[in-house]
């Protein structure tokens, strides 16, 4: 073996100088002098490539090549440009072969999630990945994928490797001060300038409005490189003091006083429904019985439209920033997720802040993770009081696919937080999660009560079936939420909505309303609001909520309440988002009216109430209130294995503890995050030497 080793050593990492012939030094020389044109010819092969690994398939990178040629040789530029990298460096094939790998695992990495989602990759998607693995109980990933994906990067670092150590090196004088500039050159002001003439010849646009179709439209390498340098808002033309103060000074001159107070403001229930569709939309899909009645005869009854959302098939938190700020996505650049950069830094008003300066308690609930997104982040820059996430709730139930806990729990949920404060009114947000993909190919339904038709292929039959009737659960959930509502007698308001369609291929031939970002709204009042239909974009739609209970608040839902109709809306919306976010906040005199909130995790207390050995005197039990499955016990600080046993139960070994320990239950997120904490109680071992021991005591 280690003759073996010796010999791997001596082949793999001995550097051997070694003459080459005549004819393979005329060769090389040949490719050196020729270079820039292998570059050209590399770099059309690569962009093809991940055309094919992005659309995986070949008709369609061939369709692209085709119908936007300019566009294919601008994508192209950009990895030529790249490529111009190798000149500064000997090791130009090495180098060579890092950059096309590069682009290349963009292009998988592209199709992989195209596979899954609509949404195409981006930068911002990198700032996610921790999201992602904390998604342990998706399906988004086989093992098998996994495993694949670890031995091709294996393999393509161990070929790198042997190249950067056997590989052949320019041997030829490298003018390095000039071969600088002229990279530097190519990056810098080739690539700028190349950029602006195409976008101005109409080559590839500035701004996706539909991100999806501008990859598909424009290339992989275009998009994404887009998405790297075009983060954040663009200082808006004209922006200025000045200008923002014509723009407040118009909506305060329009606006009319807020009429409710708060001991008569209503409570206002907000919910998104995930991937929520109304199948009477989808032209092609039949089914046996109508799966939501619920929403059928709210849209009916109470206001209700069609809502146009930023995203498709993926991006919850993109339609979510729009509706809680008002503010609109397409002043971005591509792919951004505001939750995931501006405002890590930056606190926002929003719909909870405006409310909350009237005196509602506001108050967020999902059942999923509390991290992902960030939303935990997002929601206390955003104003809530309070966030009750899964790890502070008692799931027991999980979809059929067991990916999901199912949507039921939510009314209780949000029940509570309208308990919580019985003397003030309540703006709550809630998160559904039921109807999220992926929807299983094979039947995992026993006898569904309702069965898709239209569709030809088993396989998607067994996903529309399997789709419907997880709308057929979100419907009762509604039902539900609004039965337990009307109970408690309160003046109150819910409008529910559709986030994005859901990830099944659907493309605007197949829908009623010709446009895959259309979803559907619809409302609830017990307080006999007149029906007043009107579709909305998502981030008009709690500016028209609020103006229909008489609320006048904030900056941006008065703009949206006073500024609609005028022609110049979406310019003064952009330098109102641009001044709050990223500007100098003339609109608030240069202060922060919506600061930042210590928001506070969960409605109930966890509590430790008794600590007691176990009959066999191997194990300790917590009796208390309020845990879940995310409860973990701390000993002196320390996280111990923990057991759940049911909301009042939890248990942990005899042997992580002993006499005189304190003892608290944490509930816990993603990444360790602790949400909530309990009252710490001293344990007593009932079999130590009893004039060591001190009476317990309980520390809140």
């Amino acid at each position: 073996m280690k003759r073996f080793l010796r010999i791997i050593k001596e082949k793999l990492f001995t550097k051997v100088e070694k003459e080459h012939s005549e004819k393979y030094n005329r060769r090389i020389a040949f490719l050196n002098k020729y270079s820039l044109l292998f570059h050209a010819l590399i770099s059309c092969g690569i962009v093809f490539i991940v055309e094919v690994l992005s659309r995986r398939d070949l008709i369609s990178a061939c369709t692209f090549v085709g119908s936007h040629t300019a566009a294919y040789f601008y994508n192209a530029f950009i990895v030529f440009a790249s490529l111009c990298l190798v000149y500064l460096f000997r090791r130009r094939a090495f180098l060579r072969v890092i950059i096309s790998g590069f682009w290349i695992l963009l292009g998988i990495i592209n199709g992989c999630i195209l596979s899954n989602r609509v949404t195409p990759f981006g930068f911002t998607d990198l700032k996610c990945i921790n999201d992602l693995f904390a998604m342990t109980n998706t399906n988004y990933f086989t093992a098998e994928e996994a495993t694949f994906v670890v031995i091709g990067l294996a393999i393509f670092g161990l070929f790198c490797a042997v190249l950067f150590i056997k590989g052949p090196r320019y041997q030829g004088q490298i003018h390095k001060i000039v071969l600088l500039f002229s990279v530097m050159a190519v990056l810098f002001i080739g690539l700028p300038v190349t950029t602006s003439a195409a976008q101005n010849a109409n080559v590839v646009a500035s701004y996706f409005s539909n991100i999806a179709q501008g990859y598909e439209n424009y290339g992989f390498i275009y998009g994404f490189s887009s998405s790297v340098v075009d983060r954040g808002m663009s200082k808006p033309d004209n922006y200025s003091e000045e200008t923002v103060d014509t723009i407040t000074d118009r909506v305060t001159d329009a606006k009319e006083e807020t009429t409710v107070t708060t001991k008569d403001a209503p409570n206002i229930i907000c919910v998104l429904l995930e991937s929520f569709c109304d199948p009477d939309e989808i032209k092609f899909l039949s089914y046996n019985e109508d799966p939501i009645p619920t929403f059928h005869h709210l849209e009916k009854k109470y206001t209700s439209g069609y809502l146009t959302v930023p995203v498709v098939g993926a991006g919850t938190a993109n339609t979510e920033f729009e509706i809680l700020t008002g503010m609109s996505m397409q002043f971005f650049g591509t792919g951004e997720y505001p939750y995931k950069t501006i405002l890590k830094k930056t606190d926002c008003e929003s719909t909870a802040s405006d409310l909350a300066s009237i005196g509602y308690g506001t108050h967020a609930v999902h059942n999923n993770g509390g991290n992902f997104y960030s939303r935990v982040n997002a929601f206390s820059m955003m104003g809530f009081d309070t966030f009750t996430s899964k790890e502070l709730m008692n799931i027991q139930s999980y979809t059929p696919n067991g990916s999901w806990a199912t949507d039921n729990i939510l009314v209780g949920e949000t029940i509570k937080t309208l308990d919580a404060t019985p003397n003030q009114p309540d703006f709550t947000y809630t998160i559904t999660v039921g109807t999220h993909g992926d929807y299983p190919k094979e039947p995992v339904i026993v006898n569904p009560p309702y069965v898709a038709g239209g569709v030809d292929d088993p396989e998607e039959q067994n996903q529309w079936t399997y789709y419907i009737n997880q709308l057929n659960e979100v419907d009762t959930f509604m039902k539900n939420l609004i039965t337990e509502v009307n109970k408690r007698r309160e003046d109150t308001v819910i409008v529910f909505f559709g986030d994005h369609l859901p990830t099944m291929g659907l493309t605007d031939d197949d829908m009623v309303s010709n446009d895959i970002y259309k979803t559907k709204y619809v409302t609830w009042n017990n307080m006999g609001l007149p029906k007043e239909d009107t579709d909305l974009y998502a981030y008009q739609l709690m500016a028209s909520i609020t103006n229909s209970v008489g609320i006048h608040e904030g900056t941006i839902l008065n703009y949206h309440q006073t500024q609609a109709e005028r022609p110049d809306y979406q310019e003064g919306l952009n330098q109102l988002q641009y001044d709050i976010l990223y500007g100098d906040r003339y609109c608030y005199d240069v202060e922060d009216p919506y600061p930042a909130t210590d928001i506070v995790m969960g409605i109930d207390d966890v509590t430790i109430d008794e600590v007691v050995d176990s009959i066999s005197g191997t194990q300790v039990i917590l009796y208390g209130n309020n845990f879940t499955k995310w409860s973990r016990v701390f000993v002196n600080d320390t996280k111990v294995t923990t057991y759940f046993s049911g909301a009042d139960c939890l248990i942990i070994p005899k042997d992580v503890v002993k006499n005189g320990d304190t003892i608290k239950v944490c509930q816990m997120g993603s990444s360790d995050t602790v949400f909530r904490s309990s009252n710490e109680i001293t344990y007593v071992d009932p079999n130590a030497d009893p004039d060591s021991q001190e009476p317990v005591s309980i520390t809140e």
